[in-house]
């Protein structure tokens, strides 16, 4: 289980993101129970912040996180090509 605070010392690119992995994240108001956090704190993990401002918004954060997580596992069972309704993509594009 990987905890994601704005607290955390490791960042979301030092992590090898296993298959499967559990990522748990606060409300967006008050984050993971610190003592969570203290009992696991090589599992806790930050996405980089600009200084002074307090939090990406949640949905943002899940979504870096879970594309970051399927994007080291090859993006498994998901589809990889798109198609065009009307047209069709040339061969050299």
């Amino acid at each position: 289980v990987y905890y994601y605070t704005t607290k955390a010392k490791n960042l979301y690119t030092d992590i090898v993101y296993p298959d499967p992995v559990y990522i748990m994240f606060g409300k967006e108001t008050k984050g993971l129970p610190e003592d969570l956090l203290y009992a696991h704190p090589d599992n806790c993990v930050r996405l980089p912040m600009r200084e002074g401002l307090r939090s990406l918004n949640l949905s943002n954060s899940v979504a870096i996180i879970a594309y970051e997580a399927l994007r080291q596992n090859d993006f498994e069972g998901m589809r990889m090509k798109g198609e065009l309704h009307r047209l069709q993509w040339s061969s050299e594009q």
